[in-house]
């Protein structure tokens, strides 16, 4: 479990220490404004970062605790989980900012690191994004990582958005 650095974000494992952030910033009702199922309480949330913590533990992957490099504060989660989606086994990139870090670029900062790690010790993965109709703002940090939409996916809270890396049409 390593650290990545980028220009600006330090990317590194989550761990117990975070759980304020993640309630913080995950349990926050305008980080789910988009979220079929509403606002998680804190205990679901803390079950969240209990699994990161244990997809770190078992596969070696999991998702980050985003930090402002310069100082040191959480503001955000996000990176690579392995998800099956519809019968694949993929890697699923995810991402989750405080409102304040909002419109800065700092998804698609973490996201090309996070590609980055999925090209190198991954690449037998497709790298997938799965987010609501209706969350513009997620589609358009997909977009801007060189995604495209691909598809619907049913669950049963409703129907998820499919994104995919274009480069893994072109294999």
């Amino acid at each position: 479990m390593t650290t990545t650095r980028t220009e600006r974000l330090l990317l590194r494992p989550v761990s117990t220490t975070d759980l304020d952030a993640v309630i913080r910033i995950m349990a926050d009702p305008e980080t789910n404004r988009f979220n079929p199922a509403g606002t998680p309480n804190a205990a679901t949330v803390a079950g969240y970062l209990e699994t990161w913590i244990r997809s770190w533990q078992t596969d070696g992957v999991s998702y980050w605790a985003i930090e402002l490099a310069e100082t040191g504060e959480v503001i955000g989660f996000g990176g690579l989980r392995i998800h099956e989606l519809m019968g694949e086994e993929t890697l699923n990139l995810f991402y989750r900012f405080s409102p304040a870090a909002w419109g800065r670029g700092y998804a698609p900062e973490m996201g090309r690191a996070a590609l980055e790690r999925a090209s190198r010790d991954h690449p037998d993965r497709p790298v997938v994004i799965v987010t609501q109709p209706l969350n513009k703002p997620a589609q358009r940090v997909a977009e801007k990582l060189g995604f495209v939409r691909t598809g619907a996916h049913e669950t049963e809270l409703g129907t998820d958005t499919v994104y995919r890396r274009q480069e893994a049409f072109s294999r």
